[in-house]
Protein backbone atom coordinates (compact mmCIF):
# COMPACT_ATOMS: atom_id res chain seq x y z
CA UNK A 1 0.00 0.00 0.00
CA UNK A 2 1.03 3.65 -0.83
CA UNK A 3 0.52 6.49 1.17
CA UNK A 4 0.31 10.22 -0.23
CA UNK A 5 2.28 12.46 1.78
CA UNK A 6 1.07 15.15 -0.15
CA UNK A 7 -2.48 16.24 1.48
CA UNK A 8 -1.32 14.92 4.93
CA UNK A 9 2.38 17.19 4.24
CA UNK A 10 -0.59 20.11 2.92
CA UNK A 11 -2.50 19.26 6.36
CA UNK A 12 0.40 19.47 8.38
CA UNK A 13 1.55 22.79 6.76
CA UNK A 14 -2.00 24.45 7.87
CA UNK A 15 -2.09 22.98 11.27
CA UNK A 16 1.95 24.61 11.80
CA UNK A 17 0.26 28.11 10.45
CA UNK A 18 -3.00 28.10 12.63
CA UNK A 19 -0.36 27.50 15.94
CA UNK A 20 2.08 29.95 14.37
CA UNK A 21 -0.73 32.15 14.42
CA UNK A 22 -1.90 30.91 17.70
CA UNK A 23 1.37 31.41 19.46
CA UNK A 24 1.55 34.93 19.70
CA UNK A 25 2.26 35.84 23.08
CA UNK A 26 0.62 38.71 24.34
CA UNK A 27 2.57 41.61 26.72
CA UNK A 28 -0.16 43.70 28.73
CA UNK A 29 1.25 47.50 29.46
CA UNK A 30 -0.47 49.93 31.42
CA UNK A 31 0.10 52.94 31.25
CA UNK A 32 -1.09 57.00 32.22
CA UNK A 33 -0.34 59.21 29.48
CA UNK A 34 -3.20 60.92 27.74
CA UNK A 35 -3.68 63.18 25.33
CA UNK A 36 -0.56 63.57 22.76
CA UNK A 37 1.29 61.54 24.76
CA UNK A 38 -0.67 58.55 25.10
CA UNK A 39 -0.64 59.12 20.91
CA UNK A 40 2.77 58.42 20.74
CA UNK A 41 2.68 55.18 22.66
CA UNK A 42 0.06 53.53 20.53
CA UNK A 43 2.39 54.33 17.83
CA UNK A 44 5.55 52.98 19.01
CA UNK A 45 3.78 50.04 20.63
CA UNK A 46 2.46 49.75 16.91
CA UNK A 47 5.86 50.11 15.54
CA UNK A 48 7.06 47.08 17.80
CA UNK A 49 3.98 45.13 17.31
CA UNK A 50 4.99 45.34 13.11
CA UNK A 51 8.54 44.33 13.79
CA UNK A 52 8.09 41.25 14.78
CA UNK A 53 5.88 38.31 14.65
CA UNK A 54 6.28 36.54 17.99
CA UNK A 55 5.14 39.20 20.62
CA UNK A 56 2.01 41.58 20.93
CA UNK A 57 2.25 43.89 23.12
CA UNK A 58 -1.22 45.68 24.44
CA UNK A 59 -1.12 49.08 25.73
CA UNK A 60 -4.02 50.47 28.09
CA UNK A 61 -4.55 53.42 29.40
CA UNK A 62 -5.56 52.75 33.13
CA UNK A 63 -6.11 56.37 34.16
CA UNK A 64 -4.00 58.69 35.96
CA UNK A 65 -0.65 57.38 37.48
CA UNK A 66 -2.03 56.93 41.44
CA UNK A 67 -5.05 55.29 40.09
CA UNK A 68 -3.43 52.83 37.65
CA UNK A 69 -0.86 51.82 40.78
CA UNK A 70 -3.74 51.72 42.96
CA UNK A 71 -5.50 49.29 40.32
CA UNK A 72 -2.28 46.76 40.13
CA UNK A 73 -1.49 46.58 43.60
CA UNK A 74 -5.07 44.91 43.32
CA UNK A 75 -4.55 43.11 40.34
CA UNK A 76 -1.35 41.90 41.67
CA UNK A 77 -3.07 40.24 44.75
CA UNK A 78 -5.81 39.09 42.35
CA UNK A 79 -3.34 37.19 40.47
CA UNK A 80 -3.97 39.42 37.21
CA UNK A 81 -1.61 42.17 37.10
CA UNK A 82 -0.08 43.37 33.65
CA UNK A 83 2.93 42.56 32.33
CA UNK A 84 4.38 46.33 32.46
CA UNK A 85 3.29 48.98 34.73
CA UNK A 86 4.23 52.54 34.25
CA UNK A 87 4.95 53.76 37.62
CA UNK A 88 5.56 57.45 38.48
CA UNK A 89 8.86 58.37 40.16
CA UNK A 90 7.14 59.04 43.57
CA UNK A 91 6.01 55.86 43.89
CA UNK A 92 9.43 54.13 43.33
CA UNK A 93 9.60 53.42 46.61
CA UNK A 94 7.05 51.61 47.38
CA UNK A 95 7.69 49.42 44.63
CA UNK A 96 11.35 48.63 45.65
CA UNK A 97 10.23 47.81 48.89
CA UNK A 98 7.13 45.26 47.03
CA UNK A 99 8.83 42.29 48.19
CA UNK A 100 8.24 39.21 45.69
CA UNK A 101 5.69 41.74 43.27
CA UNK A 102 8.41 42.88 40.76
CA UNK A 103 11.36 41.43 38.14
CA UNK A 104 13.91 44.07 38.10
CA UNK A 105 15.38 45.21 34.75
CA UNK A 106 18.75 43.40 35.28
CA UNK A 107 17.62 40.38 35.79
CA UNK A 108 14.41 40.39 33.10
CA UNK A 109 17.29 41.06 30.62
CA UNK A 110 19.89 39.03 31.68
CA UNK A 111 17.60 35.97 32.02
CA UNK A 112 16.59 36.63 28.44
CA UNK A 113 19.61 37.09 27.19
CA UNK A 114 19.29 40.81 25.69
CA UNK A 115 22.34 43.15 25.42
CA UNK A 116 21.29 45.15 28.69
CA UNK A 117 24.22 48.15 29.78
CA UNK A 118 22.93 50.50 32.66
CA UNK A 119 25.76 52.81 31.80
CA UNK A 120 24.17 53.51 28.57
CA UNK A 121 21.50 55.03 29.99
CA UNK A 122 21.65 59.23 31.46
CA UNK A 123 23.38 58.85 34.91
CA UNK A 124 21.05 61.54 36.68
CA UNK A 125 18.19 59.03 35.18
CA UNK A 126 19.53 55.47 35.43
CA UNK A 127 20.50 56.07 39.19
CA UNK A 128 17.35 57.37 40.74
CA UNK A 129 16.18 53.76 40.05
CA UNK A 130 19.30 52.02 40.46
CA UNK A 131 20.37 50.46 43.88
CA UNK A 132 23.08 51.25 46.05
CA UNK A 133 24.74 47.58 44.76
CA UNK A 134 23.67 48.34 41.35
CA UNK A 135 21.00 46.65 40.04
CA UNK A 136 18.50 48.61 38.04
CA UNK A 137 15.20 48.14 38.92
CA UNK A 138 12.87 49.70 35.82
CA UNK A 139 13.36 50.56 32.84
CA UNK A 140 13.56 54.53 32.20
CA UNK A 141 11.11 55.42 29.88
CA UNK A 142 8.92 58.87 30.17
CA UNK A 143 11.58 60.37 32.44
CA UNK A 144 10.44 64.09 32.91
CA UNK A 145 12.26 67.24 34.69
CA UNK A 146 10.73 70.96 35.53
CA UNK A 147 11.45 74.09 33.15
CA UNK A 148 9.50 77.21 32.44
CA UNK A 149 7.14 78.06 29.84
CA UNK A 150 5.60 81.50 28.83
CA UNK A 151 3.95 82.74 26.15
CA UNK A 152 5.80 85.54 23.72
CA UNK A 153 3.03 87.50 22.13
CA UNK A 154 2.09 88.21 25.52
CA UNK A 155 5.77 89.26 26.71
CA UNK A 156 5.71 91.16 23.74
CA UNK A 157 2.28 92.74 24.70
CA UNK A 158 2.91 93.42 28.20
CA UNK A 159 6.34 95.43 26.88
CA UNK A 160 8.89 92.57 27.76
CA UNK A 161 11.69 91.15 25.27
CA UNK A 162 10.18 87.77 24.49
CA UNK A 163 13.61 86.49 23.72
CA UNK A 164 14.11 87.31 27.78
CA UNK A 165 12.43 84.94 29.61
CA UNK A 166 12.64 85.52 33.81
CA UNK A 167 15.98 84.24 35.23
CA UNK A 168 15.41 84.73 38.55
CA UNK A 169 12.10 84.56 40.84
CA UNK A 170 12.54 88.75 41.28
CA UNK A 171 12.31 88.71 37.49
CA UNK A 172 9.19 86.65 37.61
CA UNK A 173 7.94 88.63 40.50
CA UNK A 174 8.98 91.89 37.91
CA UNK A 175 7.60 90.52 34.63
CA UNK A 176 4.09 89.10 36.30
CA UNK A 177 3.60 92.58 37.51
CA UNK A 178 3.68 94.43 33.92
CA UNK A 179 1.87 91.45 31.98
CA UNK A 180 -0.75 91.94 35.15
CA UNK A 181 -0.73 95.48 34.26
CA UNK A 182 -0.92 94.73 30.20
CA UNK A 183 -4.22 93.07 31.09
CA UNK A 184 -3.27 89.52 31.43
CA UNK A 185 -5.28 88.06 34.34
CA UNK A 186 -3.17 84.99 34.80
CA UNK A 187 0.33 86.15 34.73
CA UNK A 188 1.86 82.68 36.22
CA UNK A 189 0.32 79.47 37.55
CA UNK A 190 1.90 75.96 37.76
CA UNK A 191 1.33 72.38 37.24
CA UNK A 192 2.35 69.60 40.06
CA UNK A 193 2.86 72.09 42.74
CA UNK A 194 5.07 69.87 45.16
CA UNK A 195 6.97 68.27 42.56
CA UNK A 196 7.78 72.12 40.79
CA UNK A 197 7.67 74.93 44.59
CA UNK A 198 9.03 72.58 46.35
CA UNK A 199 10.82 69.16 45.49
CA UNK A 200 12.47 70.56 42.39
CA UNK A 201 12.54 73.64 44.11
CA UNK A 202 14.76 71.97 46.77
CA UNK A 203 17.45 70.32 44.43
CA UNK A 204 17.42 73.80 42.03
CA UNK A 205 18.89 75.23 44.86
CA UNK A 206 21.03 72.42 46.75
CA UNK A 207 18.90 72.44 49.32
CA UNK A 208 17.78 68.88 51.22
CA UNK A 209 13.90 67.64 50.75
CA UNK A 210 14.58 65.29 53.31
CA UNK A 211 17.01 63.67 55.44
CA UNK A 212 19.41 60.37 55.04
CA UNK A 213 20.11 62.10 50.84
CA UNK A 214 16.28 62.53 50.68
CA UNK A 215 15.46 59.29 51.47
CA UNK A 216 18.16 57.38 48.83
CA UNK A 217 20.29 56.61 52.06
CA UNK A 218 17.42 54.82 53.86
CA UNK A 219 14.34 54.20 55.48
CA UNK A 220 15.10 56.76 58.18
CA UNK A 221 14.46 59.64 56.40
CA UNK A 222 12.69 62.30 57.91
CA UNK A 223 11.15 65.53 55.95
CA UNK A 224 12.97 68.73 56.42
CA UNK A 225 11.31 71.12 53.48
CA UNK A 226 10.30 73.69 56.08
CA UNK A 227 13.42 75.46 56.09
CA UNK A 228 13.41 79.16 55.66
CA UNK A 229 14.55 79.24 51.96
CA UNK A 230 10.92 77.12 51.61
CA UNK A 231 9.11 79.12 53.73
CA UNK A 232 10.13 82.40 52.08
CA UNK A 233 9.46 81.25 48.81
CA UNK A 234 6.01 79.99 49.43
CA UNK A 235 5.17 82.91 51.29
CA UNK A 236 6.29 84.62 48.19
CA UNK A 237 3.90 82.97 45.78
CA UNK A 238 1.12 83.83 48.78
CA UNK A 239 1.59 87.42 48.15
CA UNK A 240 1.25 86.92 44.47
CA UNK A 241 -1.95 85.13 44.59
CA UNK A 242 -3.46 88.12 46.72
CA UNK A 243 -1.80 90.68 44.17
CA UNK A 244 -3.47 88.31 41.22
CA UNK A 245 0.07 87.88 39.96
CA UNK A 246 0.04 83.80 40.66
CA UNK A 247 -2.90 81.64 40.01
CA UNK A 248 -3.32 78.30 41.90
CA UNK A 249 -5.17 76.19 38.87
CA UNK A 250 -5.35 72.56 40.56
CA UNK A 251 -3.05 69.93 42.16
CA UNK A 252 -1.61 68.23 38.74
CA UNK A 253 -1.69 69.36 35.21
CA UNK A 254 -4.79 71.36 34.86
CA UNK A 255 -1.78 74.47 35.12
CA UNK A 256 -0.74 73.17 31.45
CA UNK A 257 -4.17 74.04 29.52
CA UNK A 258 -4.33 77.52 31.26
CA UNK A 259 -1.58 77.84 29.42
CA UNK A 260 -1.50 76.57 26.22
CA UNK A 261 -5.22 78.15 25.59
CA UNK A 262 -3.58 81.69 26.23
CA UNK A 263 -5.43 82.24 29.67
CA UNK A 264 -1.69 82.44 31.74
CA UNK A 265 1.41 83.73 30.58
CA UNK A 266 4.06 81.79 32.68
CA UNK A 267 4.27 78.42 33.44
CA UNK A 268 6.22 75.93 35.58
CA UNK A 269 5.64 72.60 34.67
CA UNK A 270 7.04 69.02 33.77
CA UNK A 271 9.45 69.54 30.18
CA UNK A 272 6.69 66.56 28.53
CA UNK A 273 4.03 69.11 28.17
CA UNK A 274 5.86 70.32 25.55
CA UNK A 275 4.04 68.61 22.85
CA UNK A 276 1.10 69.16 24.22
CA UNK A 277 1.73 72.89 23.87
CA UNK A 278 3.11 72.65 20.28
CA UNK A 279 -0.36 70.44 19.43
CA UNK A 280 -2.72 73.31 21.23
CA UNK A 281 -0.50 76.89 21.68
CA UNK A 282 -1.89 79.26 18.75
CA UNK A 283 0.98 81.71 19.71
CA UNK A 284 4.57 81.67 20.18
CA UNK A 285 6.35 80.38 23.31
CA UNK A 286 9.65 80.08 25.09
CA UNK A 287 10.96 77.49 27.03
CA UNK A 288 13.82 78.17 29.96
CA UNK A 289 15.18 76.79 33.05
CA UNK A 290 13.59 77.38 36.22
CA UNK A 291 13.71 80.52 38.14
CA UNK A 292 15.96 80.73 41.21
CA UNK A 293 16.75 82.87 43.83
CA UNK A 294 20.21 84.72 43.01
CA UNK A 295 21.15 85.07 46.94
CA UNK A 296 21.46 81.42 47.57
CA UNK A 297 24.73 79.56 47.43
CA UNK A 298 24.95 76.80 44.91
CA UNK A 299 21.90 77.77 42.89
CA UNK A 300 21.01 76.64 40.43
CA UNK A 301 22.74 73.13 40.74
CA UNK A 302 20.03 70.47 38.78
CA UNK A 303 15.95 69.84 39.03
CA UNK A 304 15.10 65.89 40.09
CA UNK A 305 13.77 63.74 37.65
CA UNK A 306 10.10 63.14 37.25
CA UNK A 307 8.06 61.14 34.74
CA UNK A 308 7.33 57.73 35.39
CA UNK A 309 9.40 54.18 34.48
CA UNK A 310 8.14 50.80 33.72
CA UNK A 311 8.08 48.07 36.10
CA UNK A 312 7.98 44.35 35.64
CA UNK A 313 5.41 42.52 37.70
CA UNK A 314 6.29 39.23 38.58
CA UNK A 315 4.31 35.57 38.55
CA UNK A 316 4.04 35.69 34.57
CA UNK A 317 5.20 32.76 32.03
CA UNK A 318 9.19 32.60 30.52
CA UNK A 319 7.81 33.68 27.17
CA UNK A 320 6.23 36.99 28.32
CA UNK A 321 9.27 38.12 30.16
CA UNK A 322 11.05 37.51 27.13
CA UNK A 323 8.36 39.62 25.36
CA UNK A 324 9.49 42.27 27.49
CA UNK A 325 12.70 42.11 27.92
CA UNK A 326 12.58 42.02 23.88
CA UNK A 327 10.13 45.04 24.17
CA UNK A 328 12.27 47.20 26.45
CA UNK A 329 15.59 46.74 23.78
CA UNK A 330 13.36 48.39 21.08
CA UNK A 331 12.72 50.99 23.54
CA UNK A 332 15.85 51.94 24.54
CA UNK A 333 16.94 51.68 20.86
CA UNK A 334 18.70 55.37 20.03
CA UNK A 335 16.27 56.24 17.16
CA UNK A 336 13.37 55.16 19.28
CA UNK A 337 14.24 57.36 22.37
CA UNK A 338 15.75 60.15 19.78
CA UNK A 339 12.13 60.55 18.09
CA UNK A 340 10.05 60.35 22.03
CA UNK A 341 12.31 62.91 23.58
CA UNK A 342 12.00 65.10 20.07
CA UNK A 343 8.39 65.06 20.02
CA UNK A 344 7.37 64.93 23.33
CA UNK A 345 10.06 67.29 25.79
CA UNK A 346 10.87 64.24 27.70
CA UNK A 347 14.06 63.22 28.58
CA UNK A 348 16.45 61.28 26.64
CA UNK A 349 16.71 58.03 28.34
CA UNK A 350 20.34 56.94 26.68
CA UNK A 351 22.96 59.52 26.18
CA UNK A 352 23.14 57.76 22.27
CA UNK A 353 19.89 59.22 22.07
CA UNK A 354 20.60 62.57 23.30
CA UNK A 355 23.86 62.49 21.28
CA UNK A 356 21.79 61.63 18.05
CA UNK A 357 19.40 64.14 18.83
CA UNK A 358 22.24 67.22 18.82
CA UNK A 359 23.68 65.45 15.82
CA UNK A 360 20.57 66.05 14.23
CA UNK A 361 20.63 70.06 15.17
CA UNK A 362 17.18 69.74 16.57
CA UNK A 363 17.71 71.83 19.09
CA UNK A 364 19.08 74.42 17.19
CA UNK A 365 16.01 74.40 14.94
CA UNK A 366 13.70 74.25 18.33
CA UNK A 367 15.68 76.43 20.95
CA UNK A 368 14.59 75.43 24.51
CA UNK A 369 13.94 71.55 23.85
CA UNK A 370 17.92 71.39 25.24
CA UNK A 371 16.91 72.91 28.74
CA UNK A 372 15.50 69.88 30.51
CA UNK A 373 18.53 68.07 29.03
CA UNK A 374 20.74 70.66 30.39
CA UNK A 375 19.54 70.47 33.78
CA UNK A 376 20.11 67.31 34.36
CA UNK A 377 23.42 66.55 32.88
CA UNK A 378 25.39 68.19 35.72
CA UNK A 379 27.29 66.46 38.57
CA UNK A 380 24.53 65.67 40.86
CA UNK A 381 24.96 66.14 44.95
CA UNK A 382 23.50 64.02 47.86
CA UNK A 383 20.99 66.71 47.69
CA UNK A 384 19.87 66.87 43.65
CA UNK A 385 20.35 63.17 43.06
CA UNK A 386 16.46 63.07 43.37
CA UNK A 387 13.91 62.40 46.18
CA UNK A 388 13.05 58.60 47.13
CA UNK A 389 10.47 58.29 49.98
CA UNK A 390 7.80 55.24 51.28
CA UNK A 391 4.34 56.63 51.11
CA UNK A 392 5.91 59.76 49.19
CA UNK A 393 2.15 59.41 46.62
CA UNK A 394 0.37 60.16 50.10
CA UNK A 395 2.94 62.89 51.50
CA UNK A 396 2.65 64.85 47.95
CA UNK A 397 -1.26 65.00 49.29
CA UNK A 398 -0.93 66.00 52.31
CA UNK A 399 1.40 68.91 50.45
CA UNK A 400 -1.07 69.72 48.35
CA UNK A 401 -3.95 70.12 50.75
CA UNK A 402 -1.72 72.50 52.81
CA UNK A 403 -0.60 74.62 50.16
CA UNK A 404 -4.18 74.89 49.16
CA UNK A 405 -4.45 76.64 52.64
CA UNK A 406 -2.04 78.90 51.51
CA UNK A 407 -3.18 80.21 48.81
CA UNK A 408 -6.57 80.37 50.27
CA UNK A 409 -5.35 82.47 53.27
CA UNK A 410 -5.88 80.35 55.80
CA UNK A 411 -2.38 79.65 56.63
CA UNK A 412 0.86 80.87 56.66
CA UNK A 413 3.88 79.58 54.94
CA UNK A 414 5.30 78.29 58.09
CA UNK A 415 1.99 76.69 59.31
CA UNK A 416 0.94 75.15 56.44
CA UNK A 417 5.07 73.62 55.73
CA UNK A 418 5.72 73.13 59.36
CA UNK A 419 2.01 70.68 59.48
CA UNK A 420 3.35 69.23 56.23
CA UNK A 421 6.69 68.13 57.36
CA UNK A 422 4.81 66.13 60.99
CA UNK A 423 2.18 64.72 59.24
CA UNK A 424 4.01 63.40 56.48
CA UNK A 425 6.65 62.30 59.12
CA UNK A 426 4.24 60.47 60.35
CA UNK A 427 3.78 58.55 57.12
CA UNK A 428 7.20 57.46 57.17
CA UNK A 429 7.50 55.96 60.18
CA UNK A 430 4.97 54.13 59.56
CA UNK A 431 6.60 53.09 56.25
CA UNK A 432 10.09 52.58 57.95
CA UNK A 433 8.51 50.25 60.76
CA UNK A 434 5.89 48.18 57.72
CA UNK A 435 9.67 47.50 55.60
CA UNK A 436 12.08 47.20 58.25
Amino acid sequence: MRFNFKPLAAATLMMAAASSAHAVTEITWWYSNTGALSDRIQAMVADFNKSQPDYKVKAIYKGGYDESMAAAIAAYRAGNAPNILQVFEVGTATMMHAKGAIVSVTKLMKDAGEKFDPKAYVPAVASYYTTNKGEMLSLPFNSSTTVFFYNKDMFAKAGLDPEKPPVTWADVLADAKKLKASGVQCPYTTSWQSWVELESFSAWHNVAFASEDNGMGGLGARLEFNSPLHVRHIQNLANWAKQGLFVYSGRKTEGDSKFFTGKCAMLTSSSATYGNIVKNAQFKFGVSPLPYYADVKGAPQNTVIGGASLWVMSGKKPDEYKGVAKFFEYLSKPEVQAEWHQATGYLPATIAAYELTKKSGFYKTHPGTDVAVKQMIVKITDKSRGIRLGNFVQIRGIIDEELEGVWAGKKTAKQALDSAVERGNKLLVRFQKANQ
